[in-house]
């Protein structure tokens, strides 16, 4: 079985989205620090296709999948915030002790990470790294195409 790590914010939950429509976003002191946004995490949408194609990788036996992300140190609220959102969206036997929250993804074991940035540890990380909203995986179509296609 595969080990596959999602990452949550620009991957799954429209993290950008949410921060242009939070009432906040252009107030200081979260001018250029979006990630201390009160309530953010908790209320994003989900990027288009994410849920069903997340959903058709938990229900694939020949993947192990884990929710991978990084909550903002000094927003204590987010890592609350993102568990719920992960049990809002997906069903709770699926996704039970699923969520792991890291500052240091490449230290990880594992087959794959999609993510969609470089930083936290993901491009050091030693398996595959799917670089989410690049050339290569552009979308979740992109995604499952190449997972489905290494079985």
């Amino acid at each position: 079985m595969k080990i596959i790590y999602i990452d949550l914010d620009g991957v799954v939950a429209d993290f950008e989205k949410g921060r242009i429509a939070h009432p906040m976003s252009s107030v200081s002191p979260y001018i250029g620090r979006p990630d201390k946004l009160p309530g953010l995490y908790e209320n994003l949408e989900p990027i288009s296709n994410a849920i069903e194609s997340v959903n058709q990788l938990l229900s694939n036996s020949d993947f192990d999948v884990y929710f991978l992300s990084t909550a903002p140190w000094d927003n204590p609220e987010a890592w609350m915030h993102k568990r719920l959102w992960v049990a809002k969206y997906f069903d709770e036997k699926l996704i039970r002790k699923r969520l792991i929250l890291s500052h240091h993804k490449q230290l990880l074991k594992g087959d794959f990470l999609i993510d969609d940035r470089k930083f936290n540890g993901a491009s050091e990380f030693q398996g595959k790294w799917i670089h989410f909203g690049s050339d290569l995986f552009p979308d979740w179509i992109s995604v499952l195409k190449y997972l489905n296609n290494i079985k």
